[in-house]
């Protein structure tokens, strides 16, 4: 009667070390190289006197322009409060400034000023002797093919927005 019923597998137990086989692997090894870069990032921020929060939301304003807060939050992961926490910051450091949309009273915009874009130049400087730190583990071209990999894996259709 045994040799009817199929033989059932343990499945992987999720480890979170080298050699993980657990459908979860892929995750748990994205999360530790997150959680890795990240405070290789904020370490390059610090002297700045902002955090890896306020580079994110920096970055988009760079990218896109002056962006009215719910499209921050959406471009960074955050919610409505953690975008306003980040913008009241960026605010009172001077870095951004909030502006009413034509159009909309209601909605207000967040713009880069000029010494938001000298610190956002001013973190490329302190972050490229770091992330070259962080990837110094890797073989000649391996940085290179890292990134490319990660991006096709994050923006899997192309695009890159």
């Amino acid at each position: 009667m045994s040799a009817d019923v199929p033989h059932r597998t343990t499945p992987a137990h999720v480890i979170d070390r080298p050699g993980d086989a657990s459908p979860f692997a892929l995750g748990l090894l994205l999360r530790r190289a997150h959680w890795r870069a990240a405070a290789v990032m904020e370490e390059a921020l610090r002297p700045l006197g902002i955090e890896l929060r306020h580079f994110a939301v920096l970055i988009v304003l760079v990218d896109r322009g002056p962006t009215v807060q719910r499209d921050l939050a959406a471009a960074t992961g955050s919610d409505k409060a953690g975008i306003m926490r980040v913008a009241d910051d960026l605010e009172r450091k001077g870095l951004a400034v909030r502006k009413s949309v034509p159009g909309d009273r209601r909605v207000r915009a967040v713009e880069i000023t000029p010494q938001g874009i000298e610190l956002f130049d001013a973190a490329h400087v302190a972050a490229e002797p770091l992330a070259e730190r962080l990837v110094a583990q890797l073989g000649p071209g391996e940085p290179e093919q890292l990134t490319a990999l990660l991006t096709r894996f994050a923006h899997p259709t192309g695009d890159e927005a």
